[in-house]
């Protein structure tokens, strides 16, 4: 007797028919609803510009691009041109523009999410950020168009950034240990005293980048040749590597995490995934509560290095792979800025006038 087996019925192409934009990351899809409000799904600006930020490396730089590029999208559509079109003598209106328009800030007892352009002119940091963004879109149109694009951003000046130079207030090691002290016994919210503790240590002792560290799940923790380890998926230039987890810090992360073995290493009340916001709003409520200068999340990684390059016996090489540098010269410039301050020759010509004034004598 002879059996036949019945072949299953062929899959139609059109069953396997997917969009290949479902598969584009948050700030990308972000941006592409933006603009199709704006232009429609007959546009092709929506897709371009989303599929340029898709192909960004890092988080991080997604979202400064997407950031960016909506400022710029603003500025050409109130000057009645579509970005696309937008040519030399506007893109060099738009770096204008910049330095003298107000920036957006929520209006104070106003409607939730309401905001205003009565903040200070933009940066130049972030005018150089828009600049580089909006470049960036015109090189990767032209990369991508079978004809060619002449990007309108070439010749355009950007503002003049000084490495050794950051606004951000530096914590001394002591400010430190201070803020740090804050968090595990004074935050206003106790129960989230030891998710505080933890973060502190966690982003200081493994000198990490705020949105590497809130990306890390649990399952990134390990054990490799006696040493407690974070496994970071995406370190900057979107690479992978091993943080080894100092004792008092392991120690402070497993008594915030309580037994939990699964989801966000730091994680909301509802589990959800903490953000770079929420980091930003407890550095700023721990140094108020500490008596200390407002602190930026991205200055936790700078304090870190300039802290490591001042020990005694520091190796700057070592310090330069803890760091996540490619180049050495990324790790000096933290030494740089400590000393512009520290060995400053104000001091010494200070002192002497105070000796004069104090002796009375010339």
């Amino acid at each position: 007797m002879t059996t036949t087996l019945e072949r299953p019925r062929r899959t139609t192409l059109s069953t396997l028919h997917r969009d290949p934009r479902d598969l584009w990351p948050e700030h990308a899809r972000k941006l592409y609803d933006h603009l199709v409000g704006l232009y429609g799904e007959d546009d092709v600006l929506p897709t371009l510009a989303a599929s340029w930020i898709a192909n960004r490396r890092s988080d991080n730089t997604r979202r400064a691009y997407a950031r960016g590029f909506k400022v710029f999208e603003e500025f050409a559509r109130e000057h009645g041109t579509h970005p696309m079109a937008v040519k030399f003598a506007l893109a060099d209106a738009f770096r204008l523009w910049l330095e003298q328009t107000p920036t957006w800030v929520r209006v104070k007892g106003g409607r939730p999410g309401e905001m205003a352009r009565t903040g200070k002119p933009y940066s130049d940091a972030s005018r150089a950020n828009a600049l580089s963004a909006t470049s960036s879109f015109f090189t990767h149109w032209d990369k991508v168009s079978d004809d060619g694009v002449k990007n309108p951003f070439d010749a355009v000046q950007r503002p003049v950034i000084d490495p050794d130079y950051s606004p951000t207030p530096g914590y001394t090691e002591q400010e430190w240990a201070t803020l740090v002290a804050t968090a595990r016994d004074h935050h206003r919210v106790a129960a989230y005293r030891k998710r505080a503790y933890a973060l502190l240590l966690m982003l200081y002792t493994l000198c990490l980048r705020t949105d590497s560290l809130l990306n890390a799940r649990i399952e990134d923790l390990g054990y490799d040749k006696g040493h407690r380890v974070l496994h970071l998926e995406r370190v900057k230039g979107g690479g992978r590597k091993k943080k080894p987890i100092p004792p008092v810090t392991w120690d402070a992360l497993q008594d915030y995490l309580d037994g939990r073995t699964a989801g966000w290493l730091f994680q909301t009340a509802s589990g959800g995934q903490l953000d770079e916001p929420a980091v930003w709003r407890l550095l700023q409520a721990l140094a108020k509560r500490a008596g200390l200068p407002p602190r930026g999340a991205h200055g936790v990684k700078g304090d870190a290095i300039t802290h490591a390059l001042a020990k005694p016996d520091a190796r700057p090489d070592k310090v330069q792979r803890w760091a996540d540098h490619n180049d050495s010269r990324t790790t000096q410039r933290y030494n740089r800025r400590k000393e512009l301050l520290d060995d400053s020759p104000g001091y010494g010509l200070a002192a002497d006038v105070a000796g004069v004034l104090a002796t009375g004598t010339d």
